[in-house]
């Protein structure tokens, strides 16, 4: 009998080993691919402002919130999202393309309670301006239709003055124009709505700085007392109407503050005071070393109502602190009027007694001051107890 060996068929192709080599060559390489992060809106500066519920933002950005499904205006009183559910518009277009509803608190396809309320005010000032005499506090409430109380409050909150302080600076303002045109100090009292001439007369001087024929002549022969002392700061000059302080003055030269003088009062008649008058000088000087001891002087205040609304404000800024000019005028009710607060600080007379010297730039630096950056300087470090030895000058050389 043959026997046979059994042959076994060599396995395919496909199953045998590879050797690490091929491994190698084959092994394939996946490429890691990462979706870029989109910025955060805690980051974006627009946050800020909603965290803050700044006002002066509302239409001009709104934002909405994914887990409420609602948009708001920056100054909802709702409680501040988590920016991760939040999304900034700064469209109301763009708020509602989002398909989310306007929340029922802060109901921001209306205009803000702070614009209806300056239109209401707005209403009243003209009331105000055209009417012959001076409307009762209860008679302009109810033209716009609000209670006396909230009216007078808004109304102040906005003008940075009562109903009755605005109906007053209207009416000195009318008075001014009338004396300026030539009209007779009868024409313009009546024209400036005072019922009589002796309730005129009784305010004149508060109104006008002087007489009515003093005003009508251009302030001819006004009587104003000056003296000029020294501080380490250099010369300053102080001078005072009849109604109190009107203008103090810094500098190096002092001669050139009184040529100043001069040029701020050119019909005034400037009067060398006398001894007692030096005594308040020294008092101002005082102040000018020592800042908080404070400085209680009358004063004879010369401006616009706008004018007087900004110093009224700046005597407001406590010793050792200081402000922006957007943040004076979101005080007086004017947020958009920064500029104009700037050139009230640049028209200020008072130097120290009315501080435009606490007013900074917003990132804190300093900015222009009529009497100089570095008197502003060391103005500031004194008020913060910061001051260099009060016997240097501004230059830095000891005083002898």
């Amino acid at each position: 009998m043959r026997m046979t060996r059994a042959v076994q068929p060599e396995p395919p192709a496909a199953s045998l080993p590879l050797s690490s080599e091929k491994c190698k060559r084959m092994t394939m390489t996946f490429a890691e691919t990462t979706k870029p992060t989109p910025p955060s809106v805690a980051d974006d500066p627009r946050w800020a402002r909603v965290v803050a519920r700044d006002k002066t933002a509302d239409g001009h950005l709104w934002y909405s919130v994914s887990t409420t499904g609602v948009y708001c205006r920056p100054s909802c009183p709702s409680r501040i999202a988590n920016p991760e559910n939040v999304q900034l518009h700064d469209t109301l277009e763009s708020a509602r393309s989002t398909g989310f509803r306007p929340c029922r608190r802060c109901n921001p396809d209306r205009p803000s309670v702070e614009c209806a309320n300056a239109a209401l005010v707005a209403m009243a000032c003209r009331i105000i301006e055209e009417s012959e005499k001076e409307p009762l506090l209860e008679e302009l409430a109810a033209a716009i239709g609000r209670s006396p109380s909230y009216f007078h409050r808004v109304f102040k909150a906005a003008t940075g003055l009562t109903p009755k302080e605005y109906a007053a600076a209207h009416r000195a303002k009318k008075v001014r124009e009338g004396l300026a045109c030539g009209n007779t100090i009868t024409e313009a009292i009546y024209d400036a709505g005072f019922n009589s001439s002796g309730r005129f007369y009784a305010k004149s001087t508060d109104m006008l700085g002087m007489t009515p024929s003093q005003y009508r002549a251009g302030g001819t022969n006004e009587e104003i007392k000056f003296a000029v002392g020294q501080t380490s700061l250099g010369a300053i000059l102080v001078a005072s109407s009849k109604k109190g302080v009107a203008a103090i003055l810094l500098g190096d030269d002092p001669d050139e503050l009184v040529r100043n003088l001069q040029d701020r009062f050119p019909k005034a008649h400037l009067i060398g005071a006398d001894h007692d008058y030096e005594v308040l000088v020294a008092r101002v000087v005082g102040f000018v070393e020592a800042p908080r001891i404070g400085l209680d002087l009358p004063l004879d205040v010369r401006g616009t109502a706008f004018q007087r609304r900004v110093w009224r404000a700046l005597r407001e800024i406590p010793v050792g602190k200081t402000m922006c000019y957007a943040e004076i005028a979101r005080r007086i009710g004017s947020p958009q009027a920064a500029r104009a607060v700037a050139g009230a600080c640049a028209a200020n007379n008072l130097a120290i007694a009315i501080p435009c010297h606490r007013v900074v730039r917003k990132d804190g630096s300093l900015s222009r001051y009529a009497w100089g950056v570095e008197r502003k300087r060391v103005l500031l470090g004194r008020e913060a107890n910061r001051g260099r030895d009060p016997r240097l000058p501004i230059n830095g050389a000891r005083a002898e």
